[in-house]
């Protein structure tokens, strides 16, 4: 290789590794960004409703007392109404909108950093760990 070959090669490396920190810096900046954003999920006609951080944290998560409320009504409409199964499947139908909500909006949360880093990378994948994640 010789002496010019070899001093552009260093000069690709060199600009290469800045290119590498800049991207890792715009991602970090990114990361941190969606730390303070919030993304709901409802489930239920809104009765109750999850929020968590564009990183995905659960941030709260709110039951509708009127669900509480009615769901003894809505229990009572099955066969096995009257019996101890009743607290059982109202818990369960709660249980399951609660499910429903959080995933919702942890989904929403996904959907939002996916949509953050492709405008950092340019919507190149990167492999996980590569930047620091």
């Amino acid at each position: 290789m010789s002496h010019d070959a070899s001093e552009g090669a260093a000069k690709g490396l060199e600009e290469l590794l800045r290119t590498a920190g800049r991207l890792q810096a715009e991602v970090a900046r990114v990361r941190d960004e969606l730390e303070r954003r919030r993304v709901e999920g409802e489930s239920g006609g809104g009765l109750v409703r999850c929020a968590v951080s564009g990183a995905g944290d659960v941030l709260s998560l709110t039951i509708d007392p009127a669900l509480v409320a009615m769901t003894p009504a809505l229990v009572a409409m099955t066969p096995a109404k009257g019996s101890p199964a009743d607290d059982a499947a109202s818990l369960r139908m709660i249980e399951d909108l609660v499910v429903a909500a959080v995933n919702q909006a942890i989904g929403r949360a996904r959907e939002l950093a996916q949509q953050e880093m492709a405008r950092v990378t340019g919507g190149m994948p990167m492999p996980p760990g590569l930047l620091g994640g």
